[in-house]
């Protein structure tokens, strides 16, 4: 595959199916926030032992419940709902179930050079001397932040890269799985901070500060930047952890790690994407026990709120539950409103970069919102709309496209071309370095071509949305996707 795609339909699963199938086979489970939980296949296994029972197993195995992948925390066994059949039924017939298997290739050399730069990146506190701890730390805005909260997260410092390092720990045995490299760049005034994780950002499923979580915890602060959460967890004592790639997307495979909370307050960042980010993440770990800290002058980030000298567990009390009754009154609304109005631009959507013109008609890409493109064949639709995609993309919207007409290889092909802004097959010596580059953007294909039955592909993006927080769909072309048959119906 060119890119990480939904492969084909999904095999759908109810929750009802779900349920129905662990009671038949006689697991006992209870029911978490987005995910089943039950006794893990794979803690004891012994040849021809029963399936596990409710007596005092601790239940570390979880089945998401709109997917149906589980993960045991215990033994970080992953897999499908397939899978998890499949070791059911091996464990009937008295074997033991198929384990996780030892990383990809490409998983272990990421591995082993997250461990070298691990093994030269010093601790920030270890500095050769006072100044240089201070100008590093002046650099990165965390003057306030302690030296015991950097020991406490193990956060180090790469001299020769001048970046921070966030280590990502196993959660079950506190190995090195990664890491992320943040350093500073001055454009101007503004401060730009650019990231790096090894393994790739698609596999990069860290939740910063997960090892200090215990089992008494049940208030958690979701944060969407490392120093975010060292911010918090040092403001107000609460545990605080922070995602692997901000506003963009909650993996689900990190849901089971947050069942154990029962209160958890959403606080990313400054910007309305943010916010509408929280509220998407909120759908996915239920409603009821989340709240949002809507951003604003005085709700800034946590490490600028720190940097301010606010009261961040004031703020954190102040935050709105995500879940609304079904009536509600002005006064609830009010600083909703109030923030629409301060935030006037971003309300109006994310700009295009390289379509000034584009953004006075529709005033940037607004979620909720449908845009149809017509023009006869061959005007230049698919071009355009690929950049426009591009342009968006590349400022983080997580996309999906349906292209119906053109395959996907052909697609890519023009989409990489116009990211790098050249033709590569004159300097294919430069493709890995742009291929590389384009694979790091949020951007997926559905695999699908020529005519579609239309439920298929509105399953297909469904489950997208759920597993890669899609906020930008491209249909190209509706007339490909209904089939000519279709066009006498209303669509």
């Amino acid at each position: 595959d060119v890119l990480p795609s939904p492969e084909g339909p999904v095999p759908s699963v109810s929750i009802t199916e779900i349920r129905q199938y662990l009671r038949a086979q006689g697991i006992p489970f209870h029911d978490g926030y987005s995910c089943l939980h039950t006794p893990s296949l794979f803690t004891d296994v012994r040849e021809n032992q029963p399936l596990p029972s409710a007596t005092n197993v601790p239940y570390t195995l979880f089945i998401d419940k709109t997917t149906g992948s589980f993960l045991c925390t215990a033994t970080l066994a992953e897999g499908t709902w397939q899978d998890f059949q499949a070791n059911v039924e091996l464990r009937h017939r008295g074997f033991p179930p198929a384990s996780s298997e030892e990383p990809a290739e490409d998983t272990q050399r990421a591995r082993e050079d997250a461990r070298c730069i691990w093994d030269r990146s010093i601790p920030l506190w270890e500095l050769l001397d006072e100044d240089e701890t201070n100008e590093t730390k002046t650099m990165f805005g965390i003057s306030l932040v302690t030296d015991a909260t950097l020991k406490r997260f193990g956060v180090r410092y790469l001299r020769t890269a001048k970046s921070l390092v966030f280590p990502w720990f196993s959660p079950r045995d506190a190995s090195l799985k990664g890491l992320k490299l943040v350093r500073v760049e001055k454009k101007g005034d503004a401060v730009a901070y650019v990231e790096e994780t090894l393994p790739r950002f698609d596999s990069y499923h860290n939740l910063f500060g997960l090892p200090l979580i215990t089992r008494r915890d049940t208030e958690l602060v979701l944060t969407g930047w490392e120093l975010d959460a060292l911010a918090l967890q040092q403001a107000t004592g609460v545990a605080s952890l922070a995602l692997p790639r901000g506003a963009t997307c909650l993996p689900p495979a990190l849901l089971p790690y947050l069942e154990q909370f029962k209160r958890i307050t959403i606080w990313l960042g400054e910007d309305l994407r943010s916010w509408e980010a929280a509220k998407l993440f909120a759908r996915k770990l239920s409603l009821k026990r989340c709240s949002l800290v809507r951003p604003g002058d005085l709700q800034p980030r946590p490490l600028e709120a720190l940097n301010q000298g606010l009261n961040l567990t004031k703020i954190l009390r102040a935050a709105l539950p995500a879940s609304h009754k079904s009536i509600i009154s002005f006064r609830q609304l009010r600083e909703e409103v109030f923030g629409e109005l301060v935030n006037t631009e971003q309300v109006a959507g994310v700009k295009w970069a390289r379509f000034p013109e584009l953004n006075k008609l529709l005033k940037g890409h607004r979620r909720g919102e449908l845009t149809i493109f017509t023009g006869p064949t061959g005007s230049g639709k698919t071009t355009f709309i690929s950049e426009y995609a591009l342009d968006l993309c590349m400022q983080g919207v997580c996309t999906l496209w349906g292209s119906f007409e053109i395959n996907n290889v052909r697609l890519a092909k023009i989409m990489l071309t116009q990211f790098a802004a050249q033709r590569l097959e004159d300097q294919l010596e430069l493709y890995d370095e742009w291929a590389d580059r384009f694979e790091d953007l949020p951007l997926y294909f559905m695999t699908f071509h020529g005519q579609q039955n239309i439920k298929t592909v509105i399953d297909t993006m469904q489950h997208a949305v759920y597993m890669y927080d899609i906020t930008h769909v491209v249909v190209d072309n509706l007339q490909f996707m209904m089939g000519h048959e279709h066009l006498s119906v209303d669509r």
